[in-house]
């Protein structure tokens, strides 16, 4: 007895992706030209706040993305890697982590060399990269290579131990050579299904991708950053000024719902484009908060410009431009700026003097220290 087909990629038609046009067409038009003015307007700023503001971006993509599979990276790690990568002087941390630096890698090389063709190799460096040390917490992975299946059907689930929700269930192993060599001639050569626009054809890519659901882990992940790639070829430049990444951690329920609903319904994925194009605005009106904090950085450096600062004060009035996490204090001073306690006192009260930082309330080893409000 043949079995009525449960997801997409059982479907006949497969992959003959299908969506109205018209019902999409004003979205589209309205999230597009925002899109334009924000380019526009950051392109207006100039290359180095150009720099600043892809670097704090790649940054939240960074972190975001792995947040929604579960995983923490430390920011001002991820930052200084980036930093390091795009020649950037940020006078970082030293970076310890090689899972920072593989995620670093794989998101600089998706949005900076956003024309070059998306290969299986290409992709097999990226998932390496993602898990150097070749395992998943416990689990062995097939790094660099698809899955086999070896340990049973991928599947995404959730829910306690004998109560799971299985919300995806992918391709078996056997067809993905066949299903990611059709995807990837689709991405670069715009194969069927024609896709008229780059922000349709982003939202799609990013579906496709999610339903093979290729590596042993790392899906969602990559399937983001090939989102990067493909919204850096809708703008032709490697400067990214928004995360759509984060946007999706903060609609991560209505992310996984409307992953879910397409994957057991049919082809005709309007409703997911719908989804994809309300989360794209939403995420280019987030991005205005990246603009404004930029230009705050600007505007305190300028404001600043005659007041003599050294190394170690120019680190942590960044740090804390960028948003320090916790509070300042002496000891964390001299951690950060790799001190003795009294260089890094010396420093605070020379900038406490100058109205750069101010004392918060307290007092002893528990006195802590803000920006001031310098205008």
């Amino acid at each position: 007895m043949r079995r009525f087909p449960r997801y997409i990629h059982e479907l006949p038609e497969w992959p003959a992706f299908r969506w109205d046009q018209d019902r999409l067409a004003g979205t589209l038009a309205a999230v597009r030209h925002r899109q334009g003015r924000l380019v526009g307007r950051m392109e207006a700023l100039g290359f180095p706040l150009q720099q600043e503001a892809t670097l704090a971006v790649l940054t939240e993509e960074a972190v975001k993305s792995s947040a929604i599979e579960g995983e923490q990276l430390e920011a001002q790690q991820v930052r200084s890697s980036l930093a390091r990568r795009l020649g950037m002087d940020v006078g970082g941390v030293d970076v310890v982590d090689r899972r920072v630096d593989g995620v670093a890698e794989m998101m600089l090389d998706a949005t900076g060399n956003y024309d070059q063709p998306l290969t299986p190799d290409r992709l097999f460096g990226w998932h390496a990269a993602l898990f150097p040390g070749g395992r998943s917490g416990m689990r062995k992975l097939r790094v660099g290579a698809w899955r086999d299946d070896s340990t049973g059907p991928m599947q995404v689930v959730s829910g306690p131990l004998g109560r799971e929700r299985v919300h995806v269930e992918g391709p078996p192993a056997a067809r993905l050579d066949r299903e990611m060599n059709a995807f990837l001639r689709w991405f670069d050569a715009g194969t069927v299904p024609q896709v008229p626009d780059d922000l349709l054809r982003a939202g799609l890519a990013h579906l496709w991708f999610v339903t093979i659901h290729p590596f042993d882990d790392g899906n969602g992940r990559i399937a983001r950053a090939i989102t990067d790639l493909a919204l850096a070829r809708s703008e032709r430049t490697a400067q990214r000024f928004y995360s759509m990444s984060a946007q999706i951690r903060r609609e991560r329920n209505d992310y996984y719902d409307i992953l879910e609903s397409t994957q057991k319904g049919t082809l005709d994925v309007t409703a997911w484009m719908g989804w994809f194009l309300d989360c794209f605005g939403r995420t280019i009106d987030g991005a205005r908060e990246t603009v404004a904090a930029v230009l705050r950085k600007a505007r305190f450096w300028e404001t600043l410009s005659g007041t003599p600062v050294n190394e170690r004060q120019r680190l942590m009035l960044n740090r804390l431009l960028d948003g320090f996490e916790g509070k300042l204090t002496t000891s964390k001073w001299a951690a950060l700026g790799k001190c003795s306690s009294d260089t890094a006192l010396r420093d605070i009260h020379g900038l406490v003097e100058r109205g750069v930082l101010v004392r918060n309330p307290g007092a002893g080893r528990s006195t802590s220290y803000s920006l001031a409000d310098v205008r």
